[in-house]
């Protein structure tokens, strides 16, 4: 079975864009929220994300600063699947909005949605959001 994209969109409030930027892309940032700890190799290309006794490391394959980053998991066969951060300013209110896109197996999809969430609830309330 091969996994399918999805997109998911989370309103951040008034969080300001370069708050937002650490969580998504410095290692004090993701390690507040995103996994217990976080390390990058020399290239300052390669996380390594450890939660608890498992670890996994993440390449970022495309960077815009302050609007998105794009990471693929080491271990992921196929070149294509990745996860992305991306950041928006909404034109009327002002208030920022994280867009992440992500792959699974169409019967885990429910269940990565729902860790996404639970995870992005962990980054507004170290956000105060």
């Amino acid at each position: 079975m091969s996994k399918e994209k999805f997109h998911i969109e989370f309103l951040m409030g008034n969080a300001t864009q370069n708050s937002l930027w650490r969580m998504i892309s410095q290692i004090d940032g993701l390690s507040e929220w995103f996994a217990d700890e976080v390390s990058m190799d020399e290239t300052e290309t390669v996380y390594r994300f450890i939660w608890g006794k498992t670890d996994n490391e993440a390449q970022i394959i495309n960077k815009k600063p302050q609007s998105s980053i794009r990471y693929r998991w080491l271990d992921e066969e196929d070149e294509n699947h990745y996860f992305e951060f991306l950041l928006h300013k909404l034109d009327l209110s002002g208030d920022m909005t994280l867009e992440i896109t992500d792959f699974a197996e169409p019967d885990e999809k429910g269940d990565a949605i729902a860790l996404w969430e639970s995870q992005i609830d962990e980054m507004k309330r170290r956000l105060g959001i």
